[in-house]
Order: C-alpha cells, then sequence, then structure tokens
C-alpha cells in the first residue's frame, strides 16, 4: 500500500487508529488493517499509519463518513454466536458477516473476535472507548471457555496447558485448566493469542472439535445459539470496572 497523507507532527489532534476508537467505529487493530488495505482517506487523501486527524477534518471508510455518535446512547449486545459465523464488519467480502447475521439496525462492531468454527460469547457495541478497556491484555480481564478434543488428554496435558505452552514464538501465560470429561476441559485466558487454544491443543498433539466461550468478565452466557440481547446498565458498568 503506498501512503500519501503526512503526519501533523507535533499538532494537535488524535491519531487515525485512535479516533475510530472514540468515535465508535472500531477497535485500534481493526483500524490499522483499514488503513493498511487504504479503505480510510482523510479529506479524500490515504493518511499515514499514526496520521493525526483535526477537528474539521473529514473521515471516511470506503468513502463512507465516519462521525461521532454526537451523545447518542451507546449500544452493547450479548450474542451467542453460533458456528460459521466471521466476527467482521466487512460486509462486502465475508457473506456469513456478524454484522448482516444479527441485523441491529445501527452501526455496531464485535469486541475481540471468536473464530468462524467456535461459538459463544461476543460483545457488540458502537462504543470504541470500552473496546480497548476490554481487550488490553494487562487488564488481566478473565474469558472463560469450553473446549471438547478429539481423543482423550492425561494430567500432563493440564499441567503444561496451564503453565505455559510454545506457540507464535512465544510462551502462553499461566492459565486456569479444569477437567469436565474425558476429552473436554474449562479453561480460563487473560491472554488473547490468534487462535490460542487451538494452537495451545495442537501444540501438544490434540485437536480441537468444539470451542464455546461461556464468558468475558462478569458477563457469562445466558443465551440461547444464534440470539442476543442487550446489557443491562450494571452489566456495563462492571465491564468498564465501575
Amino acid at each position: 500500500m503506498r501512503y500519501f497523507c503526512t503526519m501533523n507532527e507535533g499538532s494537535e489532534g488524535t491519531r487515525i487508529n485512535k479516533y475510530f476508537t472514540q468515535v465508535g467505529y472500531c477497535s485500534r487493530r481493526a483500524a490499522d488493517k483499514l488503513i493498511e488495505d487504504g479503505a480510510v482517506k482523510i479529506n479524500g487523501v490515504v493518511p499515514l499509519p499514526g496520521t493525526k486527524v483535526m477537528p474539521d477534518d473529514v473521515v471516511t471508510v470506503h468513502g463512507i463518513e465516519v462521525k461521532n455518535n454526537d451523545g447518542a446512547s451507546s449500544v452493547y449486545i450479548a450474542l451467542n454466536k453460533p458456528v460459521g459465523i466471521v466476527c467482521t464488519t466487512d460486509t462486502k467480502r465475508e457473506k456469513d458477516n456478524i454484522i448482516d447475521f444479527i441485523k441491529y439496525p445501527t452501526r455496531i462492531f464485535p469486541v475481540g473476535r471468536l473464530d468462524k468454527m467456535s461459538e459463544g460469547l461476543i460483545l457488540l457495541t458502537d462504543d470504541g472507548s470500552i473496546v480497548n478497556h476490554i481487550l488490553r491484555e494487562r487488564n488481566g480481564h478473565e474469558k472463560e471457555y469450553i473446549v471438547t478434543l478429539n481423543r482423550p488428554f492425561d494430567e500432563e496435558f493440564i499441567e503444561t496447558m496451564s503453565t505455559g505452552v510454545s506457540i507464535l514464538d512465544t510462551f502462553t501465560r499461566p492459565c486456569r485448566v479444569t477437567r469436565m470429561a474425558s476429552n473436554q476441559f474449562k479453561i480460563v485466558l487473560v491472554q488473547g493469542l490468534n487462535r490460542q487454544i487451538r494452537r495451545m491443543c495442537e501444540a501438544l498433539g490434540h485437536r480441537v472439535i468444539r470451542l464455546k466461550r461461556i464468558r468475558i468478565m462478569s458477563l457469562e452466557l445466558d443465551t440461547a445459539p444464534g440470539k442476543w440481547r442487550p446489557l443491562t446498565e450494571k452489566e456495563v458498568r462492571k465491564l468498564r470496572g465501575n
């Protein structure tokens, strides 16, 4: 990708990827991907990563202007994502995207991701400020999953999973693993590496045949597959740590 817009060094303003979270469009990671793909323009010009957005600038994605909610009430949704749905806002390239699946009347986006073959709890919102709070690894927020493997595992498997597995050129952080059946366990993570649980199990010679997220922080899965509900004010406050 060739970039044209220069950075506003030394000036006031908001870095472009942070701007997207502030106006409730998407996470910083998703914004970086949009910028890399050339989908973003500031005043009609493709920006460099790190370019600052000034108060009078016009920011567009795929030609559509991105604006703040102007104080409108934020949306917070808990969805029980079924297998086969992709956690992306790209409705043009991915026909099984989560946005078309949920059909919410206003623009929302998923908080983090749950891969296509996984199921369970995922949050969607239009509030970019809560995304970084939930996803930032140093905050140590827990996510809990039920994992079913293709064959039974032994106690050494549990111990290794709990203490750390070498994947993606790093060791996973310590986590809690509890056996549920001969080939099924619960795992609580405070880390979010790409396809982390699947990669951990594969590194130990096992294959995940079902992966279901049942909790994000204090919020537990309580809807039927494919169904969603709005969060209560109390639940939102807890997610924010208030």
